[in-house]
């Protein structure tokens, strides 16, 4: 039998606790980014992978090292680059000599958190064998299937700056990400705290885990428990069907979008929005919660058109018109 809101309630304000301790312990490592820092914790709770796009130098790398220092989580950092092979991401087979048999050699994606850095860097091959990791949790090598461990979490960052000898991902790929995410430069204040943090030759991640990763289990099957009601069921298939048909909702968009969102935007939204009523210590979700995390669930999945290029009006500017259009329950 299903809980009560008045039940959930209670289970989100015990479990929610070491939100504030996790962020407090991220707070020693990185200045200001908190949007940045909150959307890593979601996709953590929401067991949904995330894409973090920004320009060098805004922490993403570092963000990501503290989170799985935080956590008491494997963790693996892997440098995409154009001569990376899909054996050097999931690993291979070698044949041993000595008795004429080949065994297995499991590559740095079992982890816990996967840090694919530069993921743009990296060639079709590469891409598609994350693919399969990202989608099944699962590598295959050779002909046998392991299970990656649980949780399993690839964060990606990529430079949205340098084209030359990036692989833009195709789209099959982003639909994957839970989350993109757009980081911006830290305000003026925050740059000299920076600055008074970071001018030093060595500065080393003093984190002490908070979390463990079973622990993280516990806490997703409260989020999962968390409550949405029929009419916000309603609203979240509103949005992403506004994106693949917007006439039928009154938008005069149709000529900037070339394909709407997938299924999987619909799925993501209902449990990111439940990730960050728990980050709110709320047993249930509202409309706001849908339009906080809306943007990063759709910004990748909303292709335009040449049209929508031409006038300059991007993914987001698309998505951001149909929150302010669609009626909120």
């Amino acid at each position: 039998m299903a809980m009560d809101v008045k039940q959930i309630g209670t289970l989100v304000e015990e479990k929610s606790q070491f939100v504030r301790k996790l962020l407090s312990e991220l707070d020693k490592a990185i200045v200001g980014q908190r949007y940045m820092l909150e959307r890593m914790i979601i996709g953590l709770l929401a067991n949904g992978h995330i894409l973090l796009e920004g320009v060098p130098g805004l922490a993403k790398t570092r963000s990501i090292t503290a989170l799985a220092a935080a956590i008491d989580a494997q963790f693996r950092r892997i440098q995409f680059t154009p001569d990376l092979l899909p054996a050097d991401l999931i690993g291979t087979q070698i044949y041993r000599q000595s008795d004429g048999e080949f065994y297995t050699r499991k590559g740095p994606i079992f982890a816990n958190i996967i840090l694919a850095d530069e993921i743009n860097r990296a060639p079709a091959k590469v891409q598609s064998a994350l693919l399969e990791a990202m989608q099944e949790r699962q590598v295959t090598i050779g002909d046998e299937t392991f299970a990656l461990p649980k949780p399993f979490l690839v964060m990606a960052t990529q430079n949205p700056i340098e084209q030359e000898g990036t692989y833009p991902l195709p789209e099959a790929q982003l639909d994957r990400f839970m989350l993109k995410v757009k980081i911006e430069y830290p305000e003026k204040v925050q740059e000299r705290q920076i600055l008074d943090m970071m001018a030093v030759t060595q500065k080393p991640l003093n984190i002490d885990a908070v979390i463990t990763p079973e622990e993280i289990a516990s806490v997703r099957a409260v989020v999962d428990e968390i409550y949405i009601d029929e009419k916000i069921k309603d609203y979240i298939v509103d949005i992403v069907c506004a994106t693949r048909d917007p006439k039928s909702y009154g938008l005069d968009l149709d000529r900037l979008i070339s394909f709407g969102a997938s299924p999987r935007a619909t799925i993501y939204l209902a449990v990111a929005a439940k990730a960050h009523a728990f980050m709110q210590q709320r047993a249930y979700v509202t409309p706001q919660d849908v339009k906080s995390i809306g943007l990063d669930v759709l910004r990748h999945r909303v292709i335009v058109s040449y049209e929508a290029e031409a006038e300059d009006k991007t993914s987001e500017d698309i998505v951001q018109t149909i929150f302010d259009q669609i009626e909120v329950p």
